[in-house]
């Protein structure tokens, strides 16, 4: 019984990741209960991994199928606030995955329509997921909620890809 949800999590995974490679990949914003977020062809809601670090995915094998990459293979453009020299790809087995100010971005399967960001806060191996803002950073406030000893090692910098 606890296959079907991760066999439908690859189906969409399957159909998102077609239909985000493609000869040009837009990354625009968008308005979410978050406020302003990154988010990916058709208007999803895009996040990143504090699990990931330079050189190393935090997220492989079956945890791609809730999270999956949005992947790229042509030119990168931006729309709305996006910025478009904060867009790049890095090599990730056979395809190339879309970064935004050096994160690998991914969408949370679970969103099923523009503007859901179910991702944000959700946590994996310890360290979180969080819904991205126009100028690349962690959305870290709305998922934490008022916890004051935790920060984001993510919001801010580059991690290096």
């Amino acid at each position: 019984m606890k296959k079907l949800p991760l066999l439908l999590a690859v189906g969409i995974v399957a159909a998102g990741a077609g239909s985000a490679i493609a000869a040009s990949t837009t990354v625009g914003t968008g308005h979410s209960s978050l406020g302003t977020v990154l988010t990916g062809p058709g208007g999803h809601t895009l996040y990143l991994y504090e699990g990931d670090t330079k050189g190393h995915f935090g997220c492989s094998g079956q945890c791609l199928g809730f999270w999956p990459p949005l992947t790229g293979s042509g030119k990168l453009t931006a729309g709305g606030g996006a910025k478009a020299s904060d867009l790049g790809l890095v090599s990730r087995g056979s395809y190339k995955q879309v970064t935004y100010n050096g994160h690998p971005v991914y969408y949370f399967a679970p969103d099923k329509k523009a503007g859901a960001a179910l991702g944000e806060g959700k946590v994996l191996a310890g360290k979180y997921w969080y819904a991205i803002s126009p100028s690349g950073t962690a959305m870290t406030a709305a998922a934490k909620g008022s916890s004051s000893s935790s920060s984001s090692s993510s919001g801010g910098g580059s991690s290096g890809w």
